[in-house]
């Protein structure tokens, strides 16, 4: 008995179709309802995502600006009580009716103002009044406020420019009451230029800083200047004009909610000409009374939206027509089917079978790329997490010699005031020096700690000094090598430029250093030797790092590039330094090998030159 066929999909896919309407007024009805739909729909969701994204980044530049702009204020916030331990200063208290002592105060005050990069320095008795300065000026009216309200800083405009000025103050007391007042006041005017330029160069962001009274104080647009955030009566906007904080001419209202969303936002439109509708978010710096407002233009985030919605009208447009030409096949489907049941029947198993294997394949390849993504992720994580157990590792040594430095210029700085008392300037130079020195020096070392940590571009590979990497590499373990008594050789060409990023390149010689040092802990003889070998004709150099250590067998030899494979006790290695250096040196084109030598060990790798100008010199460390 022969069993029944199934029924081909063909053929199902004939008896779905005659199923449908066949008048044609039907399907444009149903195209119309779609295009609707895909409009609204398309619209909705592009004008969603395209605010979502715009206020994602409006919030971290606005982070930016509230950062450079606390910077900025910042920068000169410890001078005044700096100087209120000058001892001229001091002097000028005692007696402020000196006029010698005002001039010698005065002359101090114009050499700090100029080091210091500030527009004024002065000093104010208790009532305001000018005692000294570092050039002629008239007090600002505010200061008489500032004194009776006990503040340490304030904002004012300058008459002249019209920019903001910023205030710190910080009182001078003798005999427990308050004598006077040190005034230190600097410029806002550099980093509104880098807003303004920023608002030149990008039409679609603004930036604003109003102060406690709503008043825009800083702005990148600037006939936004000294306008008012929200709305100003005719009273309020005389009380602003005679409270002497800003030009008589104060700027119009811009009519902003008193509350904006910090990270969502919130749309507004100005009431100025040829304002469109923007994105309002803003961030409070509560210590200064201070209101950051951002806003982001929306016409572009409204342009896709549109653009979106056309293509989703354009899709339910697409599908509606297709229905219609279905509907229109219907009948001629029906006849083919009948005409070619058993061949319409293998082409339709054909076609299913490819449709799942084309499927399977589909599913495979984006598992690859899944993987193969999760891989870069964690080969970058990798990587970060190789430096900053590198870091861990130099911790200690490196809380050392920055202690060791600090308690040096505790006492320094002790020994210079009784000098100084004792009126032995030369003695206070000297120690003034040495101090400079120490200062440097780990200056020096947390410049180099901050360029190692940081994240390095894998993308970018350019020409790097080799020299200035091995010498960054070995100041970084130079409290390893110091406290074991190391001998570093270190034969390098100073005009010798690889193609390479110098972080990363630094970060394989750190790795391959700080193995060398662990090997020659318990050795009598500990020396370091890195060298370069011109190879290929000049245009490769192969770097070689040898140490003395005690080496490894062969057995751990063919294992030294598994990942989490290490030859050091248990917690002082994860086993990825070498894993990762050789993946580094890979990107840049070379190869990083390992060899046993009699005394030691010994890894070289090659680069790709970029200039080699000058012969080698060698030092020691």
């Amino acid at each position: 008995m022969v069993a029944p066929s199934s029924p081909s999909p063909l053929r199902a896919r004939a008896r779905l179709l005659s199923r449908l309407p066949s008048r044609p007024g039907f399907y444009f009805v149903l195209t119309g309802l779609l295009m609707a739909l895909g409009f609204v729909l398309a619209h909705r969701l592009s004008e969603r995502s395209g605010r979502e994204q715009l206020s994602a980044l409006s919030t971290e530049r606005l982070e930016l600006y509230a950062s450079n702009l606390a910077a900025e204020l910042g920068r000169h916030a410890s001078l005044p009580s700096l100087l209120a331990i000058d001892p001229t200063l001091q002097a000028l208290m005692l007696a402020p009716d000196d006029a010698g002592r005002r001039r010698a105060a005065s002359q101090v005050l114009a050499r700090v103002n100029v080091r210091a990069g500030t527009n004024q320095i002065f000093v104010a008795d208790a009532q305001g009044q000018v005692l000294s300065a570092s050039e002629t000026l008239t007090p600002p009216p505010r200061l008489a406020e500032a004194l009776v309200q006990d503040r340490n800083h304030f904002f004012a405009a300058d008459p002249n420019t019209g920019s903001t000025d910023f205030y710190l103050l910080h009182p001078l007391r003798q005999g427990g009451r308050t004598a006077g007042v040190i005034v230190v006041r600097f410029n806002l005017a550099p980093l509104e230029a880098t807003w303004v330029d920023l608002g030149l160069r990008s039409q679609g962001e603004r930036i604003l800083v109003a102060d406690d009274q709503d008043v825009v104080i800083m702005s990148s647009v600037q006939a936004w200047k000294y306008a008012v955030l929200d709305h100003a009566d005719p009273s309020r906007r005389q009380a602003l004009q005679a409270s002497a904080r800003y030009p008589q001419s104060i700027g119009p209202d811009l009519e902003l909610p008193a509350s904006l969303e910090v990270h969502q936002g919130q749309q507004v439109r100005l009431p100025l000409p040829g304002m469109r509708p923007m994105l309002a978010q803003q961030r409070q710096i509560v210590p200064l009374g201070l209101r950051l407002v951002a806003l982001s233009d929306l016409t572009e985030v409204r342009q896709r939206a549109q653009i979106a919605a056309w293509g989703g009208a354009a899709f339910g447009a697409s599908v509606g027509l297709a229905a219609l030409y279905l509907a229109s096949r219907r009948r001629a489907l029906r006849q083919l089917t009948r005409a070619q049941t058993e061949l319409q029947q293998a082409h339709a198993q054909l076609e299913q079978l490819v449709d799942s294997r084309t499927a399977e394949l589909r599913q495979t390849n984006d598992a690859l790329k899944s993987q193969i993504a999760q891989r870069l992720q964690t080969e970058g994580e990798l990587l970060q997490a190789s430096k900053l157990a590198v870091l861990g590792q130099m911790s200690a040594g490196l809380s050392h010699e920055v202690n060791q430095p600090l308690t040096a210029l505790r006492a320094l700085a002790r020994n210079s005031v009784r000098l100084l008392q004792a009126g032995r300037h030369d003695a206070v130079a000297s120690n003034l020096q040495i101090m400079d020195d120490m200062v440097e020096r780990m200056s020096r070392i947390t410049r180099q700690l901050k360029s190692f940590a940081r994240k390095a571009d894998e993308q970018f590979v350019g020409s790097t000094s080799l020299l200035d990497c091995v010498r960054n590499a070995l100041l970084l373990l130079e409290h390893r090598s110091r406290a074991l008594g190391l001998l570093a050789e270190v034969d390098v060409p100073a005009g010798l430029r690889v193609r390479a990023e110098a972080n990363r390149l630094e970060q394989v010689l750190v790795n391959l250093f700080g193995n060398a040092i662990d090997a020659m802990q318990q050795e009598g003889e500990r020396r370091l030797i890195v060298r370069v070998v011109a190879q290929d004709e000049g245009r490769r150099a192969l770097v070689r790092v040898q140490d003395s250590g005690g080496g490894v067998g062969e057995a751990d030899l063919q294992r030294l590039f598994e990942p989490f494979f290490t030859t050091k006790p248990a917690g002082e290695g994860l086993g990825l330094g070498l894993v990762i250096s050789a993946k580094i040196v890979h990107e840049f084109g070379g190869a990083l090998r390992a060899e046993r030598l009699e005394q030691g060990m010994s890894f070289e790798f090659d680069l790709a030159v970029e200039t080699w100008t000058a012969a080698a010199e060698a030092s020691n460390v």
